[in-house]
């Protein structure tokens, strides 16, 4: 495992994936990201680029875990106001999750790890997860509590020095921080807004989309966020799901 040019499957050539499976390497991380718009400042694959992070950091505090390909799009309707937003239905969403878990079971991979990324995402991981692991020998492990995955984001924020509020996460502090941790050039600081502040309910902007609560797609005041924040915010949100991972896989 040691030799491995990268703990991301897709870096790797298929001998040097068979050889990690050899010699132990038999979980996968897979995250479900999207590819939607997250207000003027933030590009639109904001999500599937949390998702690349965070499955590769949640692999390496693992110690014997890959990071396979964030699944995109996703589940995004409520976003299709905003001109670049790529969505599809549940069931295709679900499908698609099947078919990764049924390839990585084939290959021997014996545990694996959904991680959303997206909001709209988490019901139907839920949904499809159990399904699955009825299906396919391998033990499919469903991390995806969206209000505890707002949570440890929110904490983080506090963490790294931000103190403020978000309600509910989408292109403000939180997301904009990720960004900078990952890749500040992404972030286009000319044009930092602010969007609708306070209490929003989820199920009006699910029912009636983002553009009945935020004319510019963002909730919250992205110009609060940093780096720093956002290093500690992915931090809290692996150190969380690994040890719920270690769990799972104790159990079996």
């Amino acid at each position: 495992m040691s030799s491995l040019p990268s703990i991301r499957l897709e870096a790797c050539t298929w001998t040097e994936v068979e050889s990690a499976l050899e010699s132990g390497m038999r979980t996968a991380v897979v995250a479900v990201g999207a590819i939607e718009q997250h207000g003027p400042h933030l590009p639109l694959i904001m999500d599937t680029l949390a998702g690349d992070e965070l499955a590769r950091r949640i692999a390496e505090k693992l110690g014997d875990a890959f990071a396979a390909p964030t699944i995109r799009p996703g589940c995004s309707g409520h976003h299709m106001e905003f001109p670049g937003t790529i969505t599809v239905p549940p069931e295709t969403l679900m499908d698609v999750i099947r078919s990764y878990c049924r390839s990585l079971d084939e290959h021997g991979f014996e545990h694996i790890a959904l991680v959303p990324t997206h909001g709209g995402n988490f019901a139907p991981v839920n949904t499809v997860a159990p399904e699955i692991g009825r299906e396919i020998d391998a033990n499919v492990v469903a991390v995806a509590d969206l209000h505890e995955y707002m949570d440890r984001q929110k904490a983080g924020l506090h963490a790294g020095g931000v103190e403020y509020e978000e309600s509910v996460i989408h292109a403000g502090a939180v997301e904009t921080a990720m960004v900078l941790a990952v890749d500040e050039g992404l972030v286009r600081t000319d044009e930092l807004a602010v969007g609708h502040e306070g209490e929003v309910s989820t199920a009006r902007l699910l029912s009636d989309g983002f553009a009945s609560i935020t004319e510019n797609g963002v909730l919250g005041d992205p110009r609060a966020a940093t780096a720093e924040a956002g290093e500690e915010i992915f931090e809290a949100v692996a150190d969380a799901y690994v040890e719920r991972i270690e769990t799972e896989r104790d159990a079996v």
